[in-house]
């Protein structure tokens, strides 16, 4: 009866103990949700040590992270955000590179990119930080470890982030495919298109200009509807469209 009673205590255990390391596992993977607070780090920079999101304020942020420095995927798609750091920043946003490369790579990586001619484009300096991320704390707190190498490596990860350090949008790609700098940016100005109009959605393949949605017609949408050259237009009674001056 005691030895039973032993096996069943074992047995109880390394039960609790597998349920823990599952737990663990979860929590070293888990993505942070859409609507959740950016979790913090702290971590040494191309531009200095960086306290994240404090030092950047009430603005936008996009953490993009890249398997590897010096390697071709990830080097065209630094060279695109940075042939593109103006429109960024003209939209109050700003890049934070993220790899588990240590400092020294980085700092010889930029500075090889910073010479590099690119699809007609002439050499450009690099004004946003690449972080160190060596011992890969920020890429599990994204859930951006790439599971299928075992190298600790992240994926291809970027996340929106607003002013009020909210998650408003992440895109996974897989490290084989390069990310879309126009869909980035296309998907940074939906965002804020929908955050700054009042009773607005954004429709699938928005430009900057095209009409938005209207989830709930409103009593002042009600009233627009009623001009004869309302700039509210339906297509069906779930599907209703707001012209954009």
């Amino acid at each position: 009866m005691t030895s039973l009673k032993t096996i069943v205590l074992i047995a109880l255990l390394v039960i609790s103990m597998v349920s823990k390391s599952i737990a663990q596992d979860e929590d070293y993977q888990r993505i942070p949700l859409i609507g959740s607070q950016a979790p913090v780090f702290k971590a040494p920079s191309t531009n200095g040590m960086l306290s994240f999101p404090a030092d950047f304020g009430n603005e936008w942020k996009i953490l993009f992270a890249h398997p590897r420095d010096f390697t071709p995927v990830c080097s065209s798609e630094i060279l695109g955000l940075a042939h593109r750091q103006k429109e960024f920043e003209d939209l109050g946003a700003n890049i934070i590179i993220i790899s588990v490369d240590r400092m020294a790579s980085h700092k010889s990586w930029k500075a090889e990119l910073e010479s590099v001619s690119y699809k007609g484009w002439k050499p450009v300096k690099i004004n946003f930080p690449l972080v160190a991320d060596s011992s890969s704390v920020i890429a599990r707190k994204y859930g951006m470890i790439d599971t299928r190498t075992g190298s600790g490596q992240s994926v291809r990860g970027v996340f929106f982030i607003d002013p009020g350090n909210e998650i408003r949008a992440f895109h996974f790609y897989p490290n084989e495919v390069g990310r879309s700098t126009d869909e980035i940016l296309r998907t940074l100005r939906a965002l804020q298109k929908q955050q700054n109009t009042e009773n607005t959605v954004i429709p699938a393949d928005w430009q900057p200009g095209d009409d938005v949605m209207i989830p709930i017609l409103s009593e002042k949408d009600k009233k627009e509807l009623q001009k004869p050259d309302s700039k509210i237009h339906y297509i069906n009674w779930y599907m209703i469209f707001r012209k954009q001056e």
